[in-house]
């Protein structure tokens, strides 16, 4: 089944989508949407429309003591609003240091500057994907 990872951000969101087998995540664009309500619908838009997926997930960032704050209560809000659009299944997923990993990726290739803000949204949204991917492929071993 195709799945997309939203990094959800209130400036920029990431996304990812994997192929049809679960094995390959990759990152396909960044909505550039301050709107809450507008972003909701673009990534409808891209999910049901665009890329045709199956199902949504949608990047918690937890605390690191695994609580919830601010941040993440929006994320919940987004994915509770994205769910009423769209005649899918939508998944929360713990996303903690994600975007650290996205910046690490990022300076092991080198990308600076600009073009590092630009797609720092959707590596992250692919590293969600590809945690996930991995927690689904093993449960279906167990």
């Amino acid at each position: 089944m195709k799945i997309m990872a939203v990094d959800f951000g209130e400036a920029r969101t990431g996304l990812a989508v994997c192929d049809r087998t679960e094995f390959l995540a990759s990152p396909v664009g960044v909505i550039h949407e301050k709107d809450f309500e507008t972003c909701v619908k673009k990534v409808a838009y891209a999910a049901t429309k665009e890329f045709n997926v199956g199902m949504v997930v949608v990047g918690l960032p937890k605390n690191m003591d695994g609580s919830v704050g601010p941040r993440a209560e929006l994320c919940q809000k987004f994915a509770k609003a994205l769910n009423a659009l769209i005649p899918l299944p939508v998944e929360l997923w713990d996303e903690r240091q994600t975007t650290m990993q996205a910046e690490a990726y990022l300076n092991e290739v080198d990308v600076r500057g600009q073009k590092r803000k630009d797609i720092i949204d959707e590596v992250a949204a692919t590293i969600i994907l590809e945690s996930y991917l991995q927690y689904r492929k093993n449960q279906k071993k167990e």
